[in-house]
């Protein structure tokens, strides 16, 4: 496997970087949002919790918490996304990417090569898909800014099928920083709508609630090597324990029922092949 390839920035540069980008995109009409770890380190600093995220080591100590900067746009704006990067911020396009894969999924390198850029279009399609919408004013990238919605950052979390300790800890910084509830709210999980999305997938509901299960392994670990405080383990454990009861009592669909007659014996999610770079 090759090494990471580590943004060639502070954490305090790249947000002000990767944050004025999407203001620059909104202010001329482009919708982006930041996903992934960055996201979830934004709302970390914004919410007072920035020094508790980098405590939690992400890659091990003293290692850099970035390796690239992960956009969620709509392909209706893709030429304007494309215009944006290439024309204004002195951007490098990827040709063979943006080429073959434009559609759906566009790369830009940092004029001096300090970090990349992917830009997804519409939906996240990895082990399992995650879905924003087609078209500006009618998808889920409007509901915050300059990130993803919490809810939508968990459910790109909640999708991978075989999750890494990095995405873990991004998952327990989102517990200690939103309250999970059954519908949508300002700054919290809307439990309700990740369980109403799961209830129709039972393949995606398989790695969620498997995923569930190990961030709680893992808080307990944190917990116990005090490198997560009492405080912050009682909250992660109890937004758990939230989250998975919205997810259980969610009506599951007939399309779920009949997949999971199935379990395990049948495929329940993508193979992911990493794009060379």
């Amino acid at each position: 496997m090759a090494s990471a390839h580590f943004v060639e920035m502070n954490e305090t540069e790249f947000l002000r970087e990767a944050v004025g980008i999407v203001e620059r995109a909104q202010s001329r009409g482009v919708c982006l949002r930041i996903l992934g770890s960055l996201a979830t380190y934004i709302r970390s600093v914004n919410s007072g919790h920035g020094s508790m995220f980098k405590s939690l080591e992400r890659f091990g100590d003293g290692m850099p918490l970035f390796t690239d900067l992960d956009l969620m746009g709509y392909n209706k704006q893709r030429g304007e996304i494309n215009k944006l990067f290439s024309k204004e911020l002195d951007f490098t396009p990827d040709p063979l990417v943006n080429g073959m894969f434009g559609h759906k999924r566009l790369i830009y390198y940092h004029p001096q090569n300090k970090y990349h850029v992917d830009v997804f279009m519409n939906k996240l399609e990895f082990s399992h898909d995650v879905n924003f919408g087609e078209k500006p004013g009618a998808g889920r990238l409007e509901l915050d800014f300059p990130t993803i919605s919490a809810t939508d950052i968990v459910l790109e979390k909640l999708q991978i099928h075989q999750i890494n300790r990095k995405d873990l800890i991004d998952l327990i910084a989102l517990f200690i920083v939103h309250d999970v509830q059954g519908q949508f709210g300002k700054d919290v999980i809307d439990g309700g709508y990740i369980g109403s999305i799961l209830s129709d997938e039972w393949g995606f509901w398989y790695d969620a609630t498997t995923n569930l299960d190990k961030t709680r392994v893992l808080a307990e670990e944190l917990a116990s090597n005090g490198k997560l405080g009492a405080e912050h383990h009682k909250t992660v454990l109890q937004r758990l324990d939230k989250l998975q009861s919205l997810i259980t009592n969610a009506p599951k669909t007939s399309n779920w029922q009949k997949r999971a007659k199935a379990g395990t014996k049948k495929s329940w999610y993508r193979e992911v092949e990493e794009v060379v770079r």
